[in-house]
This record gives structure tokens, C-alpha cells and sequence, in this order.
């Protein structure tokens, strides 16, 4: 498969509503160009793992997921054995008087690959997401080392198995926790924003065409005045969509001060976020209102 440049990246991602620039769009690029792991990093909601998701889809190749989180360790990553299986081919090899050998019963047909072992088996070099790296511990993080080095892993019954086509692979991370050196050494790295107005507008358009114009751009300028305030949790592009899909479900075609009340939800997840931003909603529906006139309630 010949490598995509990042201008034809942009154009796939932006038939798939993925407004991007320049710089993650090569980033994307060298990721298959190169064979090398990216490292994304950024706030939470800017779309990390979305472009991992819509980089399989301009590639047209599978997407393997592993999420990470505290605890998670190497066997749950890679495969286990599937015992309730196995189990039930012993009972039914003693009912029928034969032997089962361990040869048989640590075989092919009893192992469940879980997301790494998966990526390395496809025939096809699918996107490996490992999403949220900085959630898991530093002992998973050593692990992926070695794999991100070697591709290949051992299952001590099957032996050593490597991988068919190495996966192109993206690593998200928050920051919740700060990565190692040496990780980060193995990695292309790309730091995600959040996207400027235009691109949040784009993005609205290309992914809700049934929001108008004026509530799509009121949306995202209100958007980007509450991540302009301190919140505890700024609403991240998936917020944006689905308070846009909100108020155009209520038929909605501007804010107003009742509907952004209405759909507050949809946005902001705290609490404390709500009355921060209480005034400078206001501010902004009253604003809107003056601008576009009286809503029409069609809901």
C-alpha cells in the first residue's frame, strides 16, 4: 500500500468528519511511513483517540483497542486460556475413555487473544490504539518496551510468536501521570489542541449536517468562551457534538437562555462547572438572542 501523503490524510479524515491540520496529519503519515509508535498527548476530549479510530478508516484497515487503566498487566494485554472451555474438553475426553495431552489442551483452538496478541497475528497491519498508556503503571509500561521493540511474544506452551505485519500503533496519554524516557524515546510525539473555532465549526458541519449554520457557530464560539474559564472539566469535542445534536433534537436553530438551561448537561459534567459558567452562559445566550431573534419552540 503506497504511503499517504498528509494532504491526502487531511482530505480521507475530512470525508470521515475529522477536521485536522497539517502537523497530526503528518504525524499520521510518518506513523506509517516509518513503522515507528506516536504518542499523542493533550486534554482529555481534543480527539486522540478519535484520530487513531479515523486513521484506520482512511487506511481501511482493522482497529484494535487496548484500553489501559491501573492494574492491567501483560497476560490481560496479551491472551489467556480459555479454562471454561478446556474443562468441558476434559469431562467430554473422560465420558469417551481418552487421554487429553497438554500438547492439545494449551493449543490454538483453547486461546483467547486479547488486543496485543491480536495485533500481531493480523495478516493485514491493522491500528493498534493503546489508549490512555499513562493510566496503566510503570511496570505495563516496561512491558510495552520490549514489545514496541521486538514485536513478537512468547506463550510458553506455543512458543515464540511474531507479528505477521507490524501494526501501525498509537499511544494516547492525559498526562495523568508522566510517561517514561525511555518510552517516549520509541515514540513519534504529537501534542493534540483543541481545535481552533473554524476547525470545531467544520467539524460540526461535517459531522451534524442538521444543525444550521447559526446554532453550529453559536455552539462553538460558547464552546470555546467556557474553555477560555477554569473548569474542573472543559468540555471536550465530543461535548461540543452532542450539545449541538441536543438543541437541534429540540429543534432549536440558536441559544437562548432557556435551551442552553435546558442542555446544560450535554456540556458540562460538574457541578461546580455549571455555576462557574452560569454568568458567562448568560452573557452569551442573551447575546445570541439579540442577534437572532425570538426562538421558535418546535419541540
Amino acid at each position: 500500500m503506497s504511503v499517504p501523503t498528509p494532504a491526502d490524510l487531511q482530505a480521507l479524515f475530512r470525508a470521515r468528519g475529522y477536521v485536522t491540520g497539517e502537523a497530526l496529519a503528518t504525524a499520521l503519515r510518518l506513523v506509517v511511513a516509518l513503522d515507528k509508535p506516536l504518542l499523542l498527548e493533550g486534554p482529555a476530549g481534543v480527539g486522540k483517540t478519535e484520530a487513531a479510530k479515523t486513521l484506520a478508516l482512511a487506511l481501511g484497515t482493522k482497529l484494535i483497542r487496548l484500553q489501559c487503566y491501573e492494574g492491567l498487566d501483560a497476560q490481560a494485554a496479551l491472551y489467556e486460556w480459555n479454562y471454561a472451555r478446556q474443562l468441558l474438553h476434559l469431562r467430554a475426553a473422560e465420558l469417551g475413555g481418552q487421554g487429553v495431552g497438554d500438547d492439545e489442551l494449551y493449543g490454538e483452538k483453547f486461546l483467547l487473544a486479547r488486543p496485543l496478541l491480536q495485533a500481531i497475528r493480523e495478516e493485514r497491519a491493522p491500528v493498534l490504539l493503546i489508549d490512555e498508556v499513562d493510566r496503566a503503571d510503570d511496570a505495563f509500561e516496561a512491558f510495552l518496551l520490549e514489545l514496541l521493540a521486538e514485536w513478537q511474544i512468547t506463550v510458553p506452551e506455543l512458543g515464540t510468536l511474531s507479528a505477521r505485519s507490524r501494526p501501525h500503533v498509537i499511544l494516547t496519554s492525559n498526562r495523568s501521570r508522566e510517561l517514561s524516557d525511555a518510552l517516549r524515546r520509541r515514540c513519534l510525539y504529537h501534542w493534540v489542541e483543541y481545535p481552533t473555532a473554524r476547525q470545531e465549526l467544520e467539524i460540526v458541519h461535517a459531522r451534524l449536517p442538521q444543525v444550521n449554520e447559526t446554532l453550529a457557530r453559536q455552539v462553538t464560539d460558547a464552546i470555546h468562551a467556557l474553555r477560555a474559564l477554569p473548569l474542573g472539566k472543559p468540555p471536550g469535542v465530543a461535548e461540543t457534538l452532542d450539545w449541538a445534536a441536543a438543541l437541534a433534537s429540540l429543534h432549536r436553530d440558536h441559544l437562548d437562555a432557556a435551551s442552553v438551561e435546558a442542555t446544560l448537561g450535554a456540556v458540562l459534567k460538574l457541578r461546580e462547572d455549571q455555576l462557574l459558567a452560569a454568568p458567562t452562559l448568560k452573557q452569551l445566550a442573551a447575546r445570541a438572542s439579540a442577534a437572532t431573534g425570538p426562538v421558535a419552540d418546535g419541540s
